[in-house]
C-alpha cells in the first residue's frame, strides 16, 4: 500500500479544477462594526467594503479567476440563510453545502470536501475564506494559478498561498520558507505565529512571507490528511453524509452535536510539515480582515479622497454597513 501511494504520488496530476468558498464564520471579532439597521450583527463575509459588492461575492469572483463557475461550492451556515440564500441565488443547490452549527474549521472544510470528492474524486481544491480584503485581485489570481500549476507537479502536496508581507505584522501568522519546491514553491522551513515586533522585523528580512490561509491541494491528499490526523472526525462525518443520501434524516445534524471542535491549521497542518509547500503571491492588498486596525487599513485607500458623508449613504440599506 505504501509503494503504491508514492507512485501515485509521483504521478502528474490530471484532475479538474475546483474552488470550496468557507463562508460560515461567524465574524465575532467585528461584530460590532459589522451591523444592519437596527443594530444587529452580521457576520463580515456578507457585508461591503465602501459601495462594492458583499466580501463573499468577491471571494466568488474571486475563486471563478481560476475555476469554472459550475465548480464553485460554498460552506454557509443554516442559521445565515436570510443572508447567503441571496448572495448564492445562482449556485446550483449541489454547490451550496449547509453546516448546522460551528464545530470549527475541521469540520467546515471536510463536510463540503466530502461532497466534492464523491462527485469529482480526482479534484484539485482552491480553499478561499470568504471573509478576506484584496487590492490587487490580477496579482492574486496569477499565484494561484501558479500554484495549480505546482499541483500538477506534485500532487501529493499541500500548497500554502504565502503573501509577501508589506510590513512587519506582528497580529497574522508567517511561513519561513525552505528549501526551492516545484515550480515557484518552497518547502516549509517553520510556522511563527504572531511575532514581537523585533521578530517581525527578523522575519520580514529573511524572506518571510504571511500565512494566508488560502491553499490548493487534491481532494484526495486533504482526505488522506483528515485519515492519518482526524480519523474520528472523518468517519463520523462520511458515515453521517452515506446515512442521509439513505433516507436517514437529520443524520449530519446528530453528528454535528456529536463532533469535538478541531481547528484545520492545529489539528490537521501543524505536524504534516512533511506535505507543506508554500506558493509565494506578491504583495497585492490582502488582509484577513481580523481587527479593526487591519479593517480600517483596508478601507483607508477605498474612501481617499472622497467626501465625508453618513455611513448610511456609503453602506445602504439592505446591506450591512461597516462601522469604524
Amino acid at each position: 500500500m505504501a509503494q503504491a501511494t508514492a507512485s501515485s504520488r509521483s504521478q502528474r496530476w490530471g484532475g479538474s479544477r475546483w474552488a470550496l468558498v468557507l463562508a460560515a464564520g461567524e465574524g465575532s471579532r467585528l461584530a460590532h462594526l459589522t451591523t444592519d439597521a437596527d443594530g444587529n450583527a452580521v457576520p463580515k463575509q456578507f457585508c461591503r467594503l465602501g459601495s462594492g459588492a458583499s466580501l463573499l461575492a468577491e471571494t466568488v469572483r474571486r475563486a471563478s479567476r481560476v475555476v469554472p463557475g459550475e465548480r464553485i461550492t460554498a460552506v454557509v451556515a443554516s442559521h445565515h440563510r436570510q443572508w447567503w440564500q441571496r448572495e448564492l441565488a445562482a449556485f446550483p443547490a449541489a454547490n451550496i453545502v449547509e453546516q448546522p452549527s460551528n464545530r470549527g474549521t475541521a469540520a467546515g472544510i471536510l463536510l463540503p470536501l466530502l461532497a466534492i470528492a464523491e462527485r469529482d474524486p480526482e479534484a484539485g481544491v482552491l480553499i478561499l475564506p470568504s471573509d478576506h480584503y484584496v487590492a490587487d485581485e490580477a496579482a492574486l489570481a496569477g499565484a494561484l494559478r501558479s500554484a495549480f500549476f505546482a499541483l500538477y507537479l506534485k500532487p501529493g502536496s499541500v500548497f500554502l498561498l504565502g503573501v509577501e508581507p508589506e510590513r512587519a505584522e506582528t497580529e497574522l501568522g508567517w511561513i519561513l520558507p525552505g528549501k526551492p519546491g516545484p515550480a515557484s514553491t518552497r518547502e516549509v522551513l517553520r510556522f511563527v505565529e504572531k511575532p514581537a515586533p523585533q521578530l517581525a522585523e527578523e522575519l520580514r528580512a529573511a524572506g518571510g512571507l504571511l500565512n494566508s490561509f488560502i491553499l490548493v491541494a487534491t481532494a484526495r491528499t486533504l482526505l488522506e490528511l483528515y485519515a492519518e490526523r482526524q480519523p474520528q472526525l472523518l468517519r463520523q462525518l462520511a458515515r453521517a453524509r452515506d446515512d442521509e443520501r439513505r433516507g436517514k434524516a437529520a443524520a449530519i445534524a446528530g453528528a454535528y452535536q456529536r463532533l469535538r471542535p478541531a481547528d484545520f491549521s492545529r489539528d490537521l497542518l501543524q505536524g504534516s510539515e512533511n506535505r507543506l509547500l508554500v506558493a509565494p503571491a506578491p504583495a497585492c492588498g490582502w488582509s484577513d480582515l481580523g481587527t479593526p486596525e487591519r479593517l480600517a487599513r483596508s478601507l483607508a485607500p477605498l474612501l481617499a479622497g472622497l467626501r465625508l458623508a453618513p455611513l448610511r449613504e456609503l453602506h445602504p440599506e439592505p446591506r450591512a454597513h461597516l462601522r469604524l
